[in-house]
């Protein structure tokens, strides 16, 4: 089933189509047609998903009458880096994008990233469109307009608020999704919920079984709900400084557990999971959350089979990076916790010494 909305951005004024439609690859080209009257499409991707994805989409755009370049970026977090993005502007050169042509991401959250400031960054902004072939990219970094690199002093450092014109979801293209990196989709999912969404929330209890099997309609499902929340709350906060900033529950430690490790141990799902965890554990002693409402947010992560705790990590580490990512200072760190499920709330600054208790509890290393 074909579900389409739009999302209006009053301060970038513009919107973004997002449509999800199982199959959508097949119709990418007259997505963008429809969108954009572009005559050169620079397609970016990395190698992994080229294999598997971009055929169906690049023939698609050529029959729209689009003409297309393929560029190939690095798999994974090491593709948002200066360098990288440096040669990709290179490549956006040789392959003539103009001022009124098309970038298209295709791929995850790393490759939305990075194409999307490219393309906000390339003689001085582009359009450019989404199509996420990973859950997490799906539900969550895909929409919004978000686009950044990371820097040696931390990660999203250098970005933009860029918002794409659209954003072509296929369900499909989860079929070929690692079981591991399905699962850490989900924690995106949960955390809209938790964060501003009971409803879905609830639907995601009842669910749960269908949606941890991979069920085709199960994760439709949760792709377009998910969506929707982000939308609505994105059409009222479009620059993370209100009630946007509610969507961060669970990163504050999520990022900060990603960092610490080197970008090298949990996928960032599974560094959220246990991120929402502590916010849970903080949020019960410092903003009231019903304990109960904790002991549901981990049944549901339990059966999503994410992380409960983390490997052994530094409390000084997890510090250090949490006050860079998040402007924490020396008598605390600022945190997203939320009263009862689906209204979190803008972060709140939470003594080091109760932050170091809830670290220490989740598996950190004094």
């Amino acid at each position: 089933m074909t579900d389409e909305f739009t999302i209006r951005t009053r301060r970038a004024a513009r919107e973004s189509l997002i449509r999800i439609a199982p199959g959508g690859l097949a119709g990418a080209g007259a997505f963008a047609r429809r969108l954009s009257g572009a005559r050169r499409v620079a397609v970016v991707s990395d190698a992994a998903v080229v294999r598997l994805h971009a055929p169906p989409l690049v023939r698609s755009l050529e029959r729209a009458g689009f003409g297309c370049s393929l560029i190939v970026v690095p798999r994974g977090e090491r593709a948002k880096r200066p360098a990288v993005l440096s040669r990709l502007w290179g490549q956006l050169a040789v392959a003539g994008i103009q001022r009124h042509d098309l970038v298209v991401a295709l791929g995850g959250g790393v490759t939305g990233d990075l194409a999307g400031f490219a393309a906000a960054t390339w003689l001085r902004g582009v359009d450019w469109i989404g199509v996420p072939t990973t859950l997490l990219a799906q539900v969550d970094s895909s929409v919004g307009g978000k686009t950044a690199i990371d820097l040696d002093a931390g990660k999203n450092l250098a970005g933009a608020f860029h918002p794409p014109l659209g954003v072509l979801v296929d369900p499909e293209t989860l079929r070929t999704l690692p079981v591991r990196q399905r699962r850490a989709g989900l924690a995106e999912v949960v955390k809209t919920g938790m964060a501003v969404d009971a409803a879905l929330f609830t639907w995601l209890e009842r669910e749960a079984a269908a949606v941890a099997a991979g069920e085709a309609g199960a994760l439709a499902g949760a792709v377009a709900r998910s969506l929707r929340a982000k939308a609505r709350i994105v059409h009222r906060d479009e620059r993370d400084s209100g009630p946007r900033t509610a969507l961060n529950f669970g990163h504050t430690l999520g990022h900060a557990l990603e960092a610490a490790r080197g970008y090298r141990g949990p996928l960032h799902g599974e560094a959220v999971a246990v991120g929402m965890r502590v916010a849970a554990a903080l949020s019960v002693r410092c903003a009231a959350l019903d304990p109960g409402a904790r002991e549901r947010l981990d049944d549901l992560l339990d059966r999503f089979r994410l992380p409960r705790r983390m490997s052994p990590t530094p409390v000084a580490r997890l510090f250090e990076r949490m006050e860079h990512d998040k402007k924490g200072d020396a008598s605390g760190v600022r945190w997203v916790l939320t009263p009862r499920v689906g209204h979190a709330s803008v972060p709140r600054l939470i003594p080091r010494r109760i932050v170091r208790a809830a670290l220490l509890e989740a598996g950190a290393r004094g």
